[in-house]
């Protein structure tokens, strides 16, 4: 099978940290407050065994205009194919959060951890001084639907770390839940990054949450539909990028209810 290739590899270079904290503090004088990415305007790759759309430059897809919000760096939605994936690759100094959509996918790393993911259990690897890992759909009927997104961690050269828990009771009770955190959230996998949160909802038809206050907020519609106040109807796949924007309110959409991705990050 047709699998991972090296230029698809995440290692952050040792400077990368200074570099986005200078850009980020001029992207907050100079970004509208509400930034909306519609779904066909994210990058897009696809090979025999991957359809990948990606919200932010990464590999091949280089645009020094498009590379980050706040800390987020990387949020990949991947349909990967039964029984194809992304075979041993290295990452360095990131925090990757996997949360999978529909289907399962395998992880296996160099430090000795191997589980396989589902919807409903939030996954974090810490990169640290540096990782090897593999991500395989297990299954030979069915394929796997995730979204995979990278922070940086707030201290470089950490030993590498990994964490998977099972959210799903928390998400069933409706609102948003906070999947990873570095703020100590008891229900969350804990990430190296105090200035981040993801947070996650399974939106019932027609409830309405209201949107964290933070500096940078990257919502994500990962099924469904919803309406978000001040940037209008949002389908799945499209992303608003929120600056300094205050806490609007968004209301999953009445027929099909919406499950969405929020990071809000210093």
């Amino acid at each position: 099978m047709d699998l991972w290739r090296s230029n698809d590899a995440g290692v952050s270079p040792p400077h990368l940290t200074l570099v986005l904290i200078r850009t980020i503090i001029s992207v907050t004088m100079n970004t509208p407050p509400i930034d909306i990415r519609r779904n066909g305007e994210r990058f897009h790759t696809r090979i025999d065994w991957l359809d990948s759309h990606r919200s932010f430059g990464f590999a091949h897809h280089h645009d020094p205009a498009n590379t980050h919000h706040g800390l987020l760096l990387v949020s990949n939605d991947d349909v990967i194919k039964a029984g194809t994936g992304f075979r041993t690759h290295p990452h360095q100094d990131m925090e990757i959060i996997t949360w999978v959509l529909s289907g399962e996918i395998e992880h296996k790393d160099s430090i000795g951890n191997k589980g396989v993911i589902y919807p409903g259990l939030a996954q974090r690897m810490s990169a640290g001084t540096g990782i090897w890992h593999s991500e395989v759909n297990p299954r030979q009927d069915t394929d796997v639907h995730l979204v995979q997104m990278w922070v940086l961690p707030d201290t470089e050269r950490i030993t590498p770390g990994y964490q998977q828990l099972d959210i799903t009771a928390d998400l069933n009770r409706g609102g948003l839940i906070p999947i990873a955190s570095g703020r100590g959230h008891d229900m969350a996998i804990s990430i190296r990054q105090t200035g981040a949160v993801l947070w996650g909802g399974r939106l019932n038809p027609g409830e309405a949450v209201t949107i964290p206050n933070a500096r940078f907020v990257h919502l994500y519609v990962a099924k469904g539909a919803a309406e978000l106040e001040g940037a209008g109807s949002l389908a799945t796949g499209d992303a608003v990028r929120l600056t300094a924007a205050g806490a609007p309110r968004l209301n999953a959409d009445a027929a099909t209810g919406a499950e969405v991705l929020i990071w809000e990050t210093n």
